[in-house]
């Protein structure tokens, strides 16, 4: 035993020595990895990596040094964020010119931007909302109508975020009279009237759906971008970058917006609507921003996702695809922003990946997310407890 006890405190004392350098080994080592996953052809290595991913989620908090690193990440943000942004940018710099990798990496990016506006709804303040494709689509048809009168392009993302904002508070009149799953049924139903009412519109193209122009910034034309300076890259690659960089402006917004007294009185409204309200809070008013802001979000996400596509039509909007977020947000665990990036890579590339095995990659991707909610009930990556130890020492001193 005393063998065996000398490496684990060995490599206990090395974790403590060095935090941030085990913090930034960590995070780089599971960027590269997702990189390669992103990139990997064959079916042999998309399920190696997929292996070697389960194991590390599964022993991550069975194994004393695993909880240690965790606890290293969750005391170390600034260093996660900062190692997760150069990272990111390493990747798109490796495979510049692979086309379906950046197009996967931006489509990632951007439904883990829109999962960010749904974890500030669903995660923070409690309001339900399954009907996260609908205002994901509302944006991408902003861009499309926006487009043809020639508004600048940056105007059409603010734009789309708005439009979607204020029909989430329409929505969201209803919803305020309703609890439980009453409420999930009220966004289910505005879900499948937005898919219908485009469906028979012809202003917005019925069936067929409109097209949508390219994202263009300040003369730059995405579309017609293949290479920056001596190096040639594939068109999807300023997609990839803006999408990342939208991530990251909603990432800052959430947080900031979590960590300060906004998020206090929104986890107190989703905890308990009875002693909030009797501390003084107003639950329609945080429900409504809450909700303003989450679907805000998801407009601008849609909008720059159906740019980079280049069209949309009602199947945008369908349940389907509400329910995909969702799962991005409960498999990835509920509250946190990166678990959101990393359920997106299972929910939207891994069956990408298994198209080659036809119906058995539906298999082996029911499994791999069986596998992770029974080893990580709380998600990949859940949220960690809110410590409002120092608010308390602050007010003492």
């Amino acid at each position: 035993m005393a063998e065996l006890s000398t490496p684990l405190a060995a490599s206990g004392s090395l974790l403590r020595r060095f935090p941030r350098l085990i913090v930034a080994a960590t995070v780089a080592l599971l960027f590269a990895g997702g990189g390669l996953l992103l990139h990997a052809e064959h079916q042999g290595q998309v399920i190696a990596l997929l292996g070697a991913f389960v194991l590390v989620f599964a022993l991550a908090d069975r194994v004393a040094v695993g909880r240690t690193v965790i606890a290293l990440c969750r005391a170390h943000q600034g260093t996660v964020n900062l190692v997760a942004a150069f990272s990111i940018l390493a990747v798109i710099a490796v495979f510049r010119e692979e086309h379906y990798t950046l197009l996967m990496m931006a489509t990632v990016a951007l439904f883990a931007t829109a999962c960010a506006g749904l974890n500030l709804q669903m995660a923070f303040a409690g309001v339900p909302n399954f009907a996260g494709a609908a205002f994901f689509a509302v944006g991408a048809y902003t861009a499309a109508v926006l487009g043809k009168v020639g508004v600048p392009h940056l105007l059409i993302l603010a734009s789309a975020g708005l439009v979607a904002g204020i029909l989430g508070l329409a929505m969201l009149l209803p919803v305020l009279r309703t609890r439980g799953h009453y409420a999930a049924l009220v966004t289910i139903a505005f879900g499948l009237l937005m898919r219908s009412f485009l469906e028979v519109n012809d202003t917005f193209g019925g069936p067929q759906g409109m097209k949508v122009p390219g994202f263009n910034l300040f003369g730059l034309s995405f579309n017609r971008l293949n290479e920056i300076g001596p190096f040639d890259v594939s068109f999807y690659l300023p997609y990839a970058v803006a999408g990342c960089v939208l991530f990251a402006l909603a990432f800052v917004l959430v947080r900031r917006l979590e960590m300060s007294w906004v998020g206090i009185a929104l986890d107190a409204v989703r905890s308990d609507e009875v002693a909030a309200s009797v501390f003084g809070l107003s639950i329609a008013r945080w429900k409504a921003v809450a909700f303003l802001i989450g679907n805000a979000i998801i407009g601008v996400a849609g909008a720059l996702y159906g740019m980079m596509n280049g069209f949309v039509n009602p199947n945008s909007a369908n349940f389907g695809d509400s329910l995909m977020m969702l799962s991005i947000i409960v498999l990835g665990g509920m509250g946190n922003l990166w678990g959101a990036v990393g359920a997106a890579m299972v929910i939207l590339v891994i069956p990408e990946k298994l198209q080659a095995i036809q119906e058995y990659r539906l298999i082996i991707f029911a499994l791999l997310v069986i596998a992770i909610l029974r080893f990580r009930p709380s998600g990949m990556l859940p949220r960690a407890p809110r410590d409002l130890s120092s608010l308390f020492k602050g007010g003492a001193s």
